[in-house]
C-alpha cells in the first residue's frame, strides 16, 4: 500500500476574499456581500445593465507578475500570483529536501487568459495590428503551469487540465499519479480562471445565468453566477495535517452539456473516491456540492448524492459566495473543505432562498451554524462538468487515525 498523501500551504482567492482567516470567517458567516454585480465590466461589452450573471474582482486586488514574467501577463496569472504567495516557505523546504527537478506543476483553467487574446484580436481587427504588450503565451491554454513553474522556480513536469468544470479537481488526481510513478516527489496543483467574455456569453446563450444572486437547489433556482478566481496548494508525502485520502473519476458522456438525468456518472465517481478511500459512506460527515443552480445538474445532483449518502449527511453548495469559478471551482471546493477541515466543527452553509423544490431528491443542507459539535473527521467535495465527467475528492485531517 503506498504511503499516503498530505495537502500543504493552501493559497486562495475569491469573492470571499484574498487571506484565509477573511475567506473563512466570511465563509461560515454565508456573507454574499463579494458578489458585486458589475456594469459594463468588459472593455468590448456595450450594455449598460449590470451583469447580474457574473462577479469581478476589483483589479487593484490583484498582483502583478514580476517583470522578467511579464509575457505571461493576464488576468488568468495574476489570479494565480495572489494564490502562490502563500506558498513559498512551504515549497523552499521541499526543495531543499527533494531539488527543484524533482517538484511539479499541474494547473486547472477552463479558459486561461483567452480573454486578453480576444482584445489582441479586437485590437488587430479595428486597428490594424496586435497591441504592443500582447505575447500569445498571456493565452496559450497550457500557460498556467508553465508560468507557475517559473514563478516558483521549480523543474519537474509541468501542465495544465482544461475540462471545463471539473479542470482543478482532475488536477489534483494528476498530481497524485506523478508522485505515485515516481516521477515527482512533490507536485503543485490548483487551478485559475478569470472572468472572460468567452465564457460569459456562452453560458449566456445556454440560457444558464441567473438574474439575480444564484439560488442551488432551490424552486426558483434559474442559473448560475460566473465568478474568478485561484487555488493553489502543495502535494507530497510529507506529513501534514490535511490528507488527500481519496479520488474517484468517472465519465458519462451523457451528453455535450447536460448531466446524465440519472446520476449514474456522479454516482460513480462518488463510490469510487470512498473505495480509493478505505471508507464507506457513513464515515462522510460533510459533502460539499458542486450545485450550480441550474434546472438539470441541481436535479442529477441531489438524486446522485442522496443515492450515495442518503438524507441524513450534512452537505452544502458555496457558490452563492464565490460565484462558479468554471475551471477553479474544483479546487476551490477542496480549498473550502480544507478550512472546514481545520474548523472546530462549523459547516460551509448552504445559501439560498429557502424555496425547497419538492421534485428533488432530499438532502440535509447546512445553513449558518450549523455544527457537527467536532471538527469533521472525513469530507468528500465533487466537481461535474460538460461532456460528463465527474471527479469526487475526499479530505481527512490528521486527528484523526486514518483507515
Amino acid at each position: 500500500m503506498k504511503a499516503p498523501l498530505f495537502l500543504h500551504a493552501l493559497g486562495m482567492i475569491n469573492a470571499l476574499g484574498h487571506d484565509l482567516p477573511e475567506i473563512s470567517a466570511r465563509m461560515f458567516a454565508g456573507d454574499t456581500t463579494g458578489m458585486r454585480a458589475h456594469a459594463n465590466w468588459h472593455p468590448l461589452s456595450t450594455s449598460p445593465a449590470p451583469i447580474v450573471g457574473a462577479v469581478r474582482l476589483a483589479d487593484h486586488e490583484l498582483p502583478t507578475l514580476p517583470a522578467e514574467l511579464k509575457r505571461y501577463d493576464c488576468r488568468n496569472n495574476r489570479l494565480l500570483v495572489a494564490a502562490a504567495q502563500r506558498l513559498r516557505p512551504v515549497l523552499a523546504a521541499h526543495v531543499a529536501r527533494y531539488g527543484a527537478a524533482r517538484i511539479g506543476v499541474v494547473i486547472g483553467t477552463s479558459t486561461s487568459g483567452i480573454d486578453e487574446g480576444g482584445a489582441a484580436l479586437h485590437r488587430l481587427t479595428s486597428m490594424g495590428a496586435l497591441p504592443p504588450n500582447y505575447h500569445y503565451l498571456q493565452q496559450a491554454l497550457g500557460a498556467p503551469a508553465q508560468f507557475v513553474a517559473a514563478l516558483l522556480g521549480v523543474l519537474g513536469p509541468a501542465y495544465t487540465i482544461s475540462t471545463a468544470c471539473t479542470s482543478s479537481a482532475k488536477a489534483f488526481g494528476a498530481a497524485r499519479r506523478l508522485i505515485d510513478n515516481d516521477i515527482c516527489d512533490a507536485v503543485i496543483t490548483g487551478g485559475a480562471d478569470a472572468l472572460c467574455a468567452l465564457t460569459l456569453g456562452g453560458f449566456g446563450a445556454l440560457e444558464s445565468l441567473s438574474r439575480d444572486l444564484t439560488s442551488p437547489m432551490s424552486l426558483d433556482r434559474d442559473g448560475i453566477n460566473i465568478g474568478e478566481g485561484a487555488m493553489l496548494c502543495l502535494m507530497s508525502r510529507v506529513p501534514g495535517d490535511i490528507v488527500f485520502s481519496g479520488i474517484g473519476e468517472s465519465s458519462d458522456a451523457h451528453h455535450i452539456s447536460s448531466p446524465a438525468p440519472d446520476g449514474r456518472g456522479a454516482i460513480d465517481a462518488m463510490r469510487a473516491a470512498l473505495a480509493n478511500a478505505r471508507l464507506s459512506s457513513s464515515d462522510i460527515e460533510y459533502v460539499h456540492l458542486h450545485a450550480t443552480g441550474t434546472r438539470k445538474n441541481d436535479a442529477m445532483e441531489s438524486l446522485a448524492t442522496n443515492t450515495c449518502f442518503g438524507e441524513n449527511t450534512w452537505v452544502s453548495g458555496t457558490k452563492a459566495m464565490t460565484g462558479h469559478l468554471l475551471g477553479a471551482a474544483g479546487a476551490t471546493g477542496i480549498g473550502l473543505c480544507w478550512l472546514a477541515l481545520q474548523a472546530d466543527g462549523r459547516l460551509p452553509p448552504h445559501v439560498w432562498d429557502g424555496k425547497p423544490d419538492p421534485s428533488l431528491s432530499a438532502l440535509r443542507l447546512t445553513r449558518v451554524g450549523t455544527t457537527l459539535g467536532h471538527p469533521p473527521r472525513h469530507v468528500m467535495t465533487n466537481a461535474y462538468a460538460f461532456g460528463g465527467n465527474n471527479v469526487s475528492i475526499v479530505l481527512s485531517h490528521t486527528l484523526y487515525e486514518l483507515p
